[in-house]
C-alpha cells in the first residue's frame, strides 16, 4: 500500500526556514503504533495525519518521534497548506476536530490563520531542575501545559543554553517555553522539548496558544507579532480572543512523494 507524504516549512516563506512538518492524508485511520513509527521513521518534530469527515471538516492527530500530542501549531498550519495548495480545496476555511476540541484554519491571501483555544499560564513554583537546566536564571517561572519562563531581554532568550541532564528530569511537562519583549517584534521566544529527539522546536505554534494570552495581558494589545528564535526562525501574527487565540503564518512546500506499508 503506497500512502502520499508532504513536507512542508510552516511559519516562513523560505526553503530552509520556519518548522517542517510531514503530512499524511489518510482515507481512513491507520493503527495508531503504526503511525507512531511512521513519525519515528520521518524524524521530524511532528507528523500530521488527517482523514476527512462526511461534513467536509477534518480530524487531525500528531505525533511526534516518541508520543502523540493533544495540541500542534505548525503541522495543523502544514496540513492547511497542502489541503488548499495540494488537495483541490475551495473554501476560505478548514475546520480541524482534535483531542483538544475544533480548530478553524482560514487562508486569506498567502497567510494561514489558525484559531486555538487560549492557555493561559498561572505562576508556580520552579522546580529545581528546571532552574538548574537554564544557564540564566529567569525573572519569572509559570505553567500551562509547558513550562513558562519569562526572561527580562531578547539578548537573555539569545543566549540561555539548555542543559538536558536536568531538563530531562522535570516533571509533567511537554516542553518549556522561555520568552521575553522582543526587538523587531512585540514578543520573542524558544522552546525546549525535554526527553526528546528534537532538542529546541524550531517553531512552535501551539506554544504561542499560552504565549499570546500572557503577552496580551502584559503589553496591554490584542494584535501582535511574534518571532521564534531558533536558528531557523519563525514569524507568527498573533491575535488574543479571550478564551481563543488567532496563529498566522505563512508556509512552503518543500517535499512530495509516496511512502510504502506492506
Amino acid at each position: 500500500m503506497s500512502l502520499p507524504i508532504y513536507i512542508v516549512n510552516a511559519f516562513t516563506h523560505t526553503m530552509f526556514g520556519g518548522n517542517p512538518a510531514a503530512v499524511c492524508p489518510l482515507e481512513s485511520w491507520l493503527p495508531t503504533d503504526t503511525m507512531q513509527q511512521l513519525a519515528n521513521q520521518n524524524n521530524l518534530s511532528e507528523t500530521a495525519f488527517f482523514v476527512q469527515r462526511k461534513d467536509g471538516a477534518y480530524d487531525i492527530r500528531w505525533f511526534t518521534p516518541e508520543f502523540e500530542i493533544d495540541l500542534a501549531g505548525h503541522p495543523t498550519l502544514a496540513t492547511a497548506f497542502i489541503i488548499f495548495t495540494e488537495l483541490g480545496y475551495n473554501q476560505p476555511s478548514i475546520r480541524f476536530y482534535c483531542k483538544s476540541g475544533e480548530l478553524n484554519v482560514t487562508r486569506k491571501e498567502d497567510i494561514l490563520e489558525m484559531n486555538f483555544p487560549a492557555r493561559m499560564p498561572v505562576a508556580v513554583e520552579a522546580p529545581v531542575e528546571l532552574l538548574k537546566g537554564l544557564s540564566i536564571p529567569p525573572a519569572r517561572v509559570l505553567k500551562s501545559r509547558d513550562y513558562f519562563v519569562v526572561y527580562n531581554t531578547q539578548e537573555e532568550v539569545e543566549k540561555v543554553t539548555p542543559n538536558y541532564l536536568h531538563l530531562n528530569q522535570v516533571p509533567n511537562t511537554t516542553g518549556i517555553i522561555v520568552t521575553a519583549k522582543g526587538h523587531e517584534a512585540d514578543f520573542v521566544s524558544r522552546f525546549f522539548v525535554p526527553n526528546s529527539a528534537i532538542g529546541e522546536d524550531p517553531v512552535t505554534g501551539s506554544a504561542h496558544a499560552t504565549l499570546i494570552p500572557f503577552w496580551a495581558n502584559e503589553l496591554q494589545r490584542t494584535d501582535m507579532k511574534a518571532i521564534q528564535l531558533s536558528k531557523r526562525r519563525g514569524h507568527l501574527w498573533c491575535g488574543f480572543l479571550g478564551e481563543r487565540v488567532t496563529i498566522a503564518g505563512q508556509a512552503i512546500l518543500y517535499m512530495k512523494g509516496t511512502y510504502s506499508l506492506s
